[in-house]
């Protein structure tokens, strides 16, 4: 199973220090972590970083890679748009890259088998360019996967999506992590989410790493409290998970 590692990591802009000294224990395949903070905190950095698409001190791990599969992929939350592609040829040209460009019938069968998993199908042959915000967060999503990475790296996901669509990508994202041993971090606002799909949160805050650990015991009033200056406490619902009260309101 793959196992991610943070040692002592850190990242700048220039003469800006974003954050430094990040460690976390092993990040197991199987599992969702949020990363969570407030805005500007670092997260997307931090990603970046992960990703090896920013320079900086500390080592990252990543341990029991399989053969065929990908280190590390990272989805960024600005996910664009080339009107040139359809989406069918975006994930397809998301699927061939770095192994060649030779399409095989399994290449295509993964890719409707993807589509079809995120109800984007009817999307295939529209443009990118044509689609909404939240069509082509789908579609990000889509090309993310096919991708077959052992550790995905999805900025704020769902930011652009209905919620219906929050609550069915959130579900679906558990189930692919589970049955592909995929450790997937997820940047999440919605710490309501957090604490429903991921095992796992991480806080930074202030460039630095203040928590890690099980959702349930880094999601705290203690820390609303500090971190997001919010006076909030935690209750199970009738489902017997855990939701975040606000002023009597969910």
């Amino acid at each position: 199973m793959v196992a991610l590692k943070l040692n002592d990591i850190g990242a700048r802009y220039g003469r800006t220090q974003v954050f430094e000294g990040v460690c976390t224990d092993w990040l197991k395949g199987g599992e969702l972590t949020a990363l969570i903070g407030p805005n500007a905190a670092g997260k997307s950095t931090l990603f970046k970083r992960i990703a090896g698409l920013l320079a900086g001190p500390g080592v990252v791990q990543v341990e029991d890679v399989r053969e065929g599969h990908r280190p590390i992929c990272y989805m960024p939350q600005d996910t664009g748009a080339n009107a040139v592609l359809t989406v069918y040829e975006s994930v397809l040209l998301a699927a061939k890259q770095g192994s060649g460009w030779r399409v095989a019938d399994n290449d295509l069968s993964e890719i409707d088998r993807i589509l079809s998993a995120l109800r984007i199908t009817d999307l295939a042959f529209r443009d990118l360019g044509a689609l909404s915000g939240g069509q082509r967060q789908l579609v990000a999503i889509a090309q993310a996967l096919v991708r077959k990475p052992e550790v995905l790296l999805m900025d704020e996901p769902t930011s652009a999506l209905d919620l219906f669509r929050q609550i069915e990508v959130l579900d679906f994202m558990k189930r692919v992590a589970a049955a592909e041993n995929m450790a997937v971090l997820i940047a999440l606002h919605d710490l309501n989410h957090a604490l429903r799909y991921c095992s796992q949160a991480m806080v930074i805050h202030a460039g630095r790493l203040v928590a890690s650990g099980p959702s349930a015991e880094v999601i705290t009033s203690d820390m609303l409290r500090t971190i997001y200056r919010v006076d909030a406490r935690i209750e199970d619902c009738s489902q017997g998970r855990p939701v975040i009260i606000v002023d009597g309101c969910v």
